[in-house]
């Protein structure tokens, strides 16, 4: 079962898609800060993580470095209200070699349910195929 870890402030925008991903069979934790989000990704395995840019305590872009600085790669959808995020994200992910996709709030479920199952099925082919392999 793929586990993801939903890095989001607000409960409501939380438990929403908390609750969408388990219908689907995944199984999810919630941080709702940036530093819950790092004790989390130390601590336990996670398949992709959700991460909201404007996180209290830390935000998405220091967690986002955090990452980066201890070389720790994972799939990441970023989801944000930030306009100028999608643009940045762009530049991280080249940079630092990380698979990251961009979904703007306000977004509907079902749009965020294909870009989870997208990742998910492009790692098993990464990880079925004898040349690429799907960093850790």
């Amino acid at each position: 079962m793929n586990r993801i870890l939903i890095a989001e402030d607000e409960p409501r925008i939380a438990a929403f898609i908390e609750k969408g991903l388990m219908q689907q069979g995944f199984a999810t934790a919630i941080a709702h800060d940036g530093e819950m989000a790092l004790q989390f990704l130390k601590t336990d395995k996670f398949d992709l993580l959700l991460l909201d840019i404007q996180l209290p305590i830390k935000s998405g872009w220091l967690i986002l470095e955090e990452l980066k600085s201890k070389n720790k790669h994972l799939p990441i959808i970023v989801i944000s209200a930030c306009f100028d995020a999608q643009f940045r994200i762009q530049e991280i992910s080249q940079q630092n070699h990380q698979y990251i996709e961009y979904v703007s709030k306000p977004f509907r479920f079902a749009d965020l349910l294909t870009r989870v199952k997208n990742i998910f099925s492009l790692h098993s082919s990464w990880q079925n195929s004898s040349s690429l392999a799907f960093p850790d």
